[in-house]
């Protein structure tokens, strides 16, 4: 709560607003006075996260899982479309009781595959969420380094336009700055 309230300081104090400290019941973040400006970076995280090897290793690992999970899935719709195509040809010559079977085991081959390609598209989510953590780990403290050297008191993304407005004089782009924290070469 007392981080809330440090984060909503410096942003009021970004924005220009001065208010006494004890009318807050905080102090001011460290390195901060109550009237002086709050300096917050910005960082384009996933262009950074892109260019880090562990980043790429998760995609071509990623990558391999898709395509075979893509080739179960591929497996169980050949499966389905043999049997689909037998049950077309052989519909005229089954007795009742063997086309309502036939029937029923198409229907649940069918649901099977639906269920899986979802379940597949949930694991595909997970794997790739727990692909990414080390780089995006790697990331975030290389982030929490050049922030703390900086004193800043909050990094904000500016990915998907989340931040369509940032202060030229209350802001820093801290990009070129983890990336030469992260060992990554900056283009000039």
């Amino acid at each position: 709560m007392n981080s809330l309230r440090h984060i909503a300081l410096a942003l009021l104090l970004a924005a220009g607003a001065t208010m006494p400290l004890d009318a807050q019941n905080a102090a001011p973040p460290q390195g901060q006075t109550a009237t002086a400006p709050a300096i917050l970076g910005y960082i384009a995280y996933n262009a950074v996260v892109a260019q880090l090897p562990e980043y790429a290793q998760a995609q071509q690992q990623f990558q391999q899982l898709k395509a075979q999970y893509e080739a179960e899935a591929q497996r169980a719709e050949d499966e389905f479309q043999r049997k689909f195509s037998e049950f077309l040809q052989g519909q005229k010559d089954f007795p009742r009781s063997i086309m309502q079977k036939r029937q029923t085991e198409l229907q649940q081959l069918m649901e099977q595959g639906v269920a899986f390609r979802q379940q597949v598209q949930e694991l595909l989510v997970k794997a790739q969420g727990e692909l990414e953590q080390p780089a995006r780990q790697r990331l975030d403290a290389a982030i929490g380094a050049v922030a703390a050297r900086l004193a800043l008191v909050c990094v904000v993304n500016t990915d998907s336009n989340a931040a369509p407005y940032l202060a030229p004089g209350a802001t820093i782009d801290i990009t070129p700055l983890v990336m030469q924290e992260l060992g990554i070469a900056t283009n000039p």
